[in-house]
C-alpha cells in the first residue's frame, strides 16, 4: 500500500508539469496566426459576386467592341495612337482563336470547334466555384474574369463567327520574343506588334494569372487542414491514453 501510494503521488506531481507542455503545444501552429485564419470557418464565395464579376467583365467587352467598331467605322479605319509608338486603337476581325488558331479553318470545323471548347469551359468554371473555400481569394476573382471573357467572344462567335479585336500593342520586347521564336518555328512572323486582343482577352489573361497564383498559395490551405486533422488524431490518442493510468490507480 505505501508503495501504491507514493507511486499515485508521483503521478500527481508529474501532472501539473505535462499540463503546460500540452497546452504550448497546442498553441503552435505550423505558420502562426496565417494558418489560423485559413482554417477558421467562413463564409464561402456566393454565386451573387460571381455573376455581378462575370456581368461586369461581359457589359465592358460588348460596349468596347462596339466603341471601337463604331468610332473606327466614321474614322475611316484611321487608327487612334493613345500612346506614340506604343499603344494604338485598330479594328481587326479574328476569325480564329489566340495567335491565330484554326483561322484558315472552314466555318463548319471552326465555329462548332470554338462553341464546344467555351461551353465546356464555362461548365468547368461553375462547378469549381462551387467548391471553393472561403479563403481562396484569388480564384474566388479569376473564375468569374475568365468566365465574363469567355462569354464576351463567344457571343462575337455566335453573332458574326468572329471576334472584334481593338487594341493594338507595339514593342521592342515583342520584337526580340518573335525574333527568338522565329529560330524555331519556321515561318513564324517577326514583327513588334503584339496579336490585337479586346478586353475579353485581357479579363480571361487576368483571370488565369489569379488562378495560377491560387495553385501556389491553396497549398499554405492543404496543410493547414492537414496539420488541423493531425492534431484532432493526436488529441484523441491523448485523451486515450489520460484514462489508462486512471484505471490502473483505481486497482
Amino acid at each position: 500500500m505505501p508503495e501504491g501510494t507514493d507511486e499515485s503521488q508521483a503521478l500527481d506531481a508529474e501532472s501539473p508539469e505535462r499540463a503546460p507542455e500540452d497546452a504550448q503545444s497546442d498553441e503552435k501552429r505550423p505558420e502562426g496566426e496565417d494558418v489560423a485564419d485559413a482554417i477558421e470557418p467562413g463564409p464561402a464565395p456566393t454565386f451573387v459576386f460571381f455573376g455581378v464579376v462575370a456581368a461586369v467583365s461581359l457589359v465592358l467587352d460588348v460596349a468596347t467592341k462596339a466603341w471601337a467598331e463604331m468610332t473606327m467605322n466614321a474614322r475611316g479605319f484611321v487608327p487612334i495612337e493613345l500612346i506614340p509608338g506604343h499603344l494604338n486603337v485598330i479594328l481587326a476581325y479574328n476569325r480564329g482563336g489566340a495567335w491565330g488558331l484554326l483561322q484558315d479553318a472552314s466555318e463548319a470545323v471552326r465555329k462548332p470547334f470554338f462553341l464546344v471548347v467555351s461551353v465546356a469551359a464555362i461548365l468547368f468554371i461553375v462547378s469549381l466555384y462551387g467548391k471553393l473555400h472561403h479563403s481562396q481569394k484569388a480564384l474566388k476573382w479569376g473564375l468569374p474574369l475568365v468566365l465574363g471573357g469567355a462569354l464576351g467572344n463567344l457571343s462575337d462567335r455566335i453573332t458574326r463567327s468572329q471576334v472584334i479585336d481593338f487594341i493594338d500593342y507595339q514593342g521592342q520586347w515583342v520584337l526580340a520574343l518573335n525574333t527568338f521564336v522565329r529560330r524555331y518555328v519556321d515561318g513564324w512572323t517577326v514583327t513588334d506588334h503584339w496579336p490585337t486582343f479586346n478586353v475579353a482577352d485581357i479579363a480571361i489573361c487576368v483571370g488565369v494569372g489569379l488562378m495560377a497564383v491560387d495553385m501556389f498559395t491553396s497549398r499554405r490551405l492543404r496543410r493547414a487542414l492537414e496539420e488541423q486533422e493531425r492534431r484532432a488524431i493526436e488529441e484523441q490518442e491523448r485523451q486515450g491514453q489520460g484514462g489508462a493510468p486512471a484505471e490502473s490507480r483505481s486497482l
